[in-house]
Order: C-alpha cells, then sequence, then structure tokens
C-alpha cells in the first residue's frame, strides 16, 4: 500500500511537471510559418506577453503595422488564437516554445498547417547579403498576357536587406508588407487573419519578375519595371452609373432584420455616405475604421453613413455575426446592412445594385448629396499601408463632404 502511494505520488510530480512545460507559452519573440504550395513558407512574427492578471496578449507584426490579439482560449496542451475581426483562426498543440497547427478560415472550407517556434523574431532568413535594392516605384502587371491580367503599383522602401511597402491595384493596396532581398530575390509577405499573402521574385536593376501567394489555394506570375512616373487610374472614374440613372436604390435588412433603404425618413435631405464592403476584406476594414473616426470628428446632423456587407459566411446568421462582430470591435455607430450571403460574387451584387456599371472592388464608396443624387464614387480604398496616397484620399473626401454638406436640398 505503502509503494502504490510512493508511486501515486511520483506520478502525481510527473504530471505537474509536465503540465508546467506545456501550459505556457514563454513571453517574447516568434515566428509563425505557413505552409502554403511550391514548398514555399509564409512567414510573420509576433509576441507574446502575460498581463499582471496573468492573460495572455499576443501582437502580430507587419511592417508599420501591430495587429493587437485577445480572444486567445488555451486548454490543456491546446491553444486557439482568434484574430481580431475576422473569421480566420489559428489553432494547435502547443509545449512553452512551439505550436503546431492550423490557420482555418471555416466559411471558405480553407486549412493551411503552420508551425511557430519560440525565439526568432527574423520574418526572413538571409543567406546572401542584398546586392540590389528595390527602393523605388514599380509599374506591375499581375498574371501578365491573360485575361485576368490587372495592373499595379508597387511602392517599396528598403534599408540594408530589409524591405517595406505595398503594391496598390485599381481595387486598393495588399496592405503592409514586410520582407528582405536576399542576394537577388525578394521576398515579402504579411498576415492579418484574412490577408496570408507570400510574394517572392527574382530581382534585376530594372525588373521584377516574381510569384504571388494568397495561402495555399492561388498563385499567380507577376512583372515590375521601374517607373518612377508612373500611376494608377484615378479611383474616381472606375466605377458610375449606367446611363438614366441620378441615384441609389436599395433596401436591405439590418442587424435587428429591419429593412433600411436611402427612402427612410432618417435619410431625407442628409449627405449620405454608402459602403459597399464585405466583412472580411482587409481593405474594407481598413475603410471602416476611418468612416468611423470620420463620423466623429465630423458630428453632423445632416450626415448619415450607411454599409451594405456582401458576405460569404454559409448562412444569414453568420453572416449577421461577422457585422456585429464587425460593429463591436471597430466601434462602428453607423448601419451595415446585409445585401448578399453564401458568396461575395461581385456580378451578384452588381444585380442588387443595377444602377451601377459594375462592382469592380469592395469596397466601393458613394458620396449623395442632400437631394439622393450620387455625386462621387470611390472605387477601392488606398489604406495606411499606402502612405502619401492615403493622405490624399483623406483630404479629397473631408473636402467633398464639407462642400456637400454646405449645398442646399431642392427637394
Amino acid at each position: 500500500m505503502k509503494n502504490i502511494g510512493c508511486l501515486f505520488i511520483v506520478l502525481l510530480f510527473v504530471f505537474s511537471c509536465s503540465e508546467s512545460k506545456i501550459g505556457k507559452l514563454e513571453e517574447g519573440n516568434w515566428l509563425l510559418e505557413l505552409d502554403i504550395q511550391d514548398n514555399q513558407v509564409l512567414p510573420f512574427t509576433f509576441s507574446v506577453n502575460y498581463t499582471s492578471e496573468n492573460i495572455i496578449e499576443i501582437k502580430v507584426f507587419n511592417a508599420e503595422e501591430v495587429i493587437k490579439v485577445d480572444e486567445i482560449t488555451v486548454k490543456g496542451d491546446s491553444i486557439t488564437i482568434k484574430m481580431p475581426v475576422f473569421e480566420g483562426y489559428l489553432k494547435g498543440k502547443f509545449t512553452a516554445k512551439e505550436i503546431t497547427g492550423n490557420f482555418i478560415k471555416e466559411s471558405l472550407d480553407r486549412i493551411v498547417p503552420f508551425t511557430a517556434v519560440y525565439g526568432d523574431d527574423n520574418r526572413f532568413k538571409i543567406n546572401t547579403e542584398a546586392r540590389k535594392d528595390v527602393t523605388g516605384i514599380w509599374e506591375t502587371v499581375f498574371s501578365p498576357e491573360t485575361e485576368d491580367s490587372y495592373i499595379a503599383k508597387g511602392i517599396f522602401k528598403q534599408d540594408d536587406a530589409k524591405v517595406t511597402g505595398t503594391f496598390r491595384t485599381t481595387t486598393g493596396d495588399y496592405r503592409y508588407l514586410e520582407g528582405v532581398v536576399d542576394g537577388d530575390s525578394l521576398k515579402l509577405s504579411t498576415f492579418d487573419g484574412a490577408h496570408a499573402f507570400l510574394f517572392t521574385a527574382k530581382v534585376t536593376d530594372s525588373v521584377l519578375k516574381g510569384t504571388f501567394y494568397s495561402g495555399d489555394h492561388f498563385k499567380e506570375p507577376f512583372i515590375a519595371k521601374r517607373n518612377k512616373l508612373y500611376e494608377l487610374p484615378a479611383d474616381t472614374t472606375l466605377t458610375y452609373l449606367n446611363e438614366g440613372y441620378k441615384k441609389l436604390d436599395f433596401s436591405f435588412p439590418d442587424v435587428h432584420n429591419k429593412m433600411v433603404s436611402l427612402t427612410d425618413e432618417k435619410y431625407n435631405n442628409k449627405v449620405v455616405i454608402v459602403q459597399i464592403m464585405g466583412t472580411w476584406c482587409p481593405n474594407c476594414l481598413d475603410e471602416t475604421k476611418f468612416l468611423t473616426q470620420f463620423l466623429k470628428e465630423h458630428k453632423n446632423e445632416d450626415l448619415e453613413i450607411i454599409s451594405l456587407a456582401f458576405e460569404y459566411a454559409k448562412t444569414k446568421e453568420s453572416a449577421f455575426d461577422k457585422i456585429s462582430r464587425l460593429k463591436d470591435r471597430v466601434g462602428v455607430t453607423y448601419p451595415i446592412l446585409l445585401a448578399q450571403y453564401g458568396n461575395s460574387s461581385k456580378a451578384e451584387a452588381q444585380e442588387k445594385l443595377p444602377m451601377l456599371n459594375h462592382i469592380l472592388s469592395y469596397p466601393t464608396t458613394l458620396l449623395l448629396d442632400k437631394n439622393g443624387d450620387v455625386r462621387k464614387i470611390y472605387t477601392g480604398f488606398n489604406g495606411p499601408a499606402t502612405g502619401e496616397k492615403y493622405t490624399e484620399f483623406k483630404a479629397d473626401f473631408t473636402v467633398t463632404v464639407k462642400n456637400l454638406l454646405k449645398e442646399k436640398s431642392t427637394k
């Protein structure tokens, strides 16, 4: 009996030691690598910290962007890390210095394996000193010489081997990219719970030739050439009203299942900003943060905002859950209506808004005057990662809205 008691104590001690080893992540810097296509890995760095209440906090880093993650569940040796706003989450098994698991987006049935290790804050390993400098403007074409071809503007800054910047397209930007030049190879990545992007390219003095990977489900080639004078078409020229239309017309439910329309008394004789978006879209999140702050800073009883959400969530209930989560996390005070769920097809979106020539981008934002006439349409959103372009947009948007507010309704 005495031997059994001793054995029990030994087993309890071993079990307790085992639990202490796996029960807590090491504080400090970590490197996570997603296993994608072509034997490539998509890396990003994050930090782990514990508050005085012993609550875990994680920060994900992409160049100047810091994403604070506070929805973390630990059970035994299992951990779930839910990214802010977006549905994507990391789930796996962990020890103090390693996590192995999957990045999961349930609505799209996507699962990408990953491994994270403690003590490494080098996003990319550098094998050779940088022989090229990619600082500058790059005229870019993705999927060149195909029917899926589209243009972009690469904007990069290099400091020794480290590179930061983004690609702007006619429908928005690829947000905060961070990476290195390793010899004559460019490597850039970003991760935010929606985007999981990797760009690789060979660099000459005047050309980038490479591949863009989106998770493990999509890839396409791109080619870029130096052109310091290159500019994309103006974002206010791409989407417009079809002939015979002056106004926007819709009726969609809000989170309380109440149908909302521009003909409602609330919007009569008001300047109205209408945002076409999705809760799954990082550029839309950037713009939603901007619009929420804009409304706070420009409080005016003659100004209203409405967002129309086109969701790929599989059910109406889950789509509304995502809308509510976005509103709560960002502090949105204006209505976000559910325009579509089950997919985010732009063709189907355009059928719901036939007065527009097309829905080219999420987001697309329309400015309506006090008569309800559409006065300006922005296609896409140049967010904070675009620097100068973001500053230009904010100035133009602010001036336009203020001018519309000064006008009198003729109704």
